[in-house]
């Protein structure tokens, strides 16, 4: 799979005052009437956990300067440290956070969920989509970021 490229991602949730969020490349448009995308994520995942109480979850498409806040997502900090600690953020509909400075944005709720092996795929009715400033995505092939030239 490392020979496949894809765009970056961050899905977020948020549960009362919990907020989560984990780095992601299967991010797809399922649908265009109705709005649907799909997310997997793994089980043993915070994020996984916390969606599956709040079943909603906001997806950030990161711009190609954005290989940081990836990398934080990623899990390079523990889950008890805040991986939203000085980052800017903001909700459309759900309450599920956002990370400024995106390509796109989606706000969604699910509305079906299928076991996958070791993860779940969800599919998310959209919500509500924003559009950031224009840019270029950030790219993940054969274990590196990549950019568009």
């Amino acid at each position: 799979m490392r020979n496949w490229a894809t765009g970056v991602c961050v899905v977020t949730v948020a549960l009362d005052s919990i907020r989560h969020g984990m780095t992601v490349n299967t991010f797809t448009s399922l649908s265009l009437d109705p709005p649907l995308v799909l997310v997997s994520l793994e089980r043993v995942t915070k994020t996984h956990q916390l969606l599956s109480q709040t079943g909603c979850f906001a997806v950030t498409v990161l711009r190609n300067s954005q290989q940081e806040i990836s990398d934080r997502f990623a899990g390079r900090l523990a889950d008890e440290d805040d991986r939203f600690t000085g980052l800017q953020t903001f909700t459309l509909v759900s309450g599920a956070p956002f990370l400024s400075g995106g390509l796109s944005f989606f706000d969604c709720q699910v509305v079906a969920t299928y076991p996958a092996g070791t993860h779940t795929v969800y599919i998310g009715n959209v919500l509500a989509v924003s559009t950031g400033k224009s840019g270029r995505p950030l790219l993940y092939f054969r274990r590196d970021y990549r950019k568009l030239c």
